[in-house]
């Protein structure tokens, strides 16, 4: 974990930051420098006795919009970790840029930070960039400009800042590791073929939704042709209500079980993202805790044991959080199975009922060509749900083992 980067500092431009390092700082929970390792002293170019106690914000880059440092602390504050690109400035009035990802502690929080260089860091200057110009133009006030900047995030394709941060971590170790030519995390490997599974899963559900929405509509349709066709309370009109009974219930056990929001299907996205974020942020502090015992002689001034300690400690809380995780996910995806065998048996149901409708509409003799429109329009809705199932059935059977 000794970093290739020299003490050479150009007069203009960006402060020496080896790819390979890892710097973090401990601070108290007003943001006052309590502990640093000396890869942070050396590229914001302090030394330690003008560092500790002084306030995280001494290394603040004017380029950086306010609202980012107001989502972080708003973030941080509820007990939760957050991860975010960070442009500083060294006290040379050279720049750095870290993704650095911020740890809730007891009396405090602890910042681990690695060097950007996935190409996500391209767009994170420019949406900073828009962002600041927004701010400065429209006086817009941090919490306003933290509304803006996830407002954007969605429109990168993510639901939400916890999930681009996830994301985020995710490609910065995997593209640090490509640069270094070091082997994949096959860690951080696994979580994103969970994560694929689960995207899939969640598009399947929501197609899903749509077709039951079809088995709402068609059996009305079915009641108003036999209507016309036969006696009120005839075989057909009897099938179509029975039909409709079925898809109703199944309906209702759908909205219940799938798409409601503390549902299986609704929230293993989110479970599979938090275990991801956690097995990185682990493996982010294994590697702060390597560097920083590389950095023994040089941190005289630094309790190296408590510090060390706390790495130690941090790594183990969030690895097992991590393992709990994978627990929890084994255990949704076989609920998700088992609602699939659920559903299963509702469309037998609604197969033979259909079945049923096709036999009784053979006897009779008027307007059959509508009544036979109908019952196909039934028959390939069924069949589409059918497909639709063994997709979620297939993707929960992968989550299942990967979290294994």
């Amino acid at each position: 974990m000794i970093s290739s980067a020299t003490s050479y500092r150009p007069e203009t431009g960006e402060a020496p930051f080896g790819l390979d390092e890892v710097f973090f700082s401990r601070t108290d929970g007003r943001g006052t420098i309590q502990a640093a390792n000396s890869v942070f002293w050396r590229v914001a170019d302090f030394k330690w006795a003008d560092m500790k106690g002084a306030p995280h914000n001494i290394v603040r880059h004017p380029d950086m919009p306010k609202s980012v440092f107001w989502l972080l602390w708003d973030t941080i504050k509820q007990g939760e970790i957050i991860g975010a690109y960070v442009k500083n400035r060294a006290r040379d009035g050279l720049y750095y840029w870290v993704f650095a990802v911020v740890v809730p502690l007891d009396d405090g929080f602890l910042s681990v930070r690695i060097k950007p260089s996935s190409p996500t860091l391209k767009i994170i200057e420019e949406e900073y960039a828009a962002l600041l110009k927004l701010e400065q133009e429209q006086d817009l006030s941090p919490a306003d400009g933290a509304k803006h900047l996830l407002e954007r995030i969605k429109k990168l394709g993510h639901s939400d800042y916890h999930h681009f941060s996830c994301f985020a971590l995710t490609e910065e170790l995997n593209h640090r590791n490509a640069t270094l030519k070091r082997a994949d995390d096959s860690n951080i490997a696994t979580s994103r073929k969970m994560l694929g599974a689960a995207q899939e899963l969640k598009k399947a559900t929501a197609e899903l939704v749509r077709n039951f929405e079809m088995t709402n509509v068609i059996p009305h349709n079915m009641r108003l042709l036999a209507s016309r066709l036969e006696p009120s309370g005839g075989p057909l009109s009897t099938l179509s209500t029975n039909y409709g009974s079925m898809a109703r219930e199944m309906s209702d056990w759908f909205e219940d079980h799938v798409v409601g929001p503390k549902s299986n299907f609704s929230t293993i996205e989110a479970s599979v993202n938090q275990g991801m974020c956690l097995e990185s942020l682990a493996r982010l502090l294994s590697d702060c805790a390597l560097q920083l015992n590389g950095e023994r002689d040089d941190l005289s001034s630094v309790d190296f044991e408590l510090e060390s300690g706390l790495l130690k400690e941090l790594v183990e809380q969030y690895n097992g959080l991590s393992a709990e995780g994978h627990r929890e996910l084994k255990e949704e995806a076989t609920r998700i199975k088992e609602a699939c065998r659920k559903m299963y048996r509702f469309m037998l149901g609604l197969t033979t009922t259909q079945s049923m409708c096709r036999t009784e509409g053979a006897r009779i003799q008027s307007d059959v060509e509508s009544l036979n429109d109908v019952i196909t329009q039934l028959s390939i809705t069924q069949k589409r749900m059918d497909e639709i199932l063994i997709q979620i059935d297939r993707q929960a059977t992968l989550i299942h083992k990967l979290a294994a």
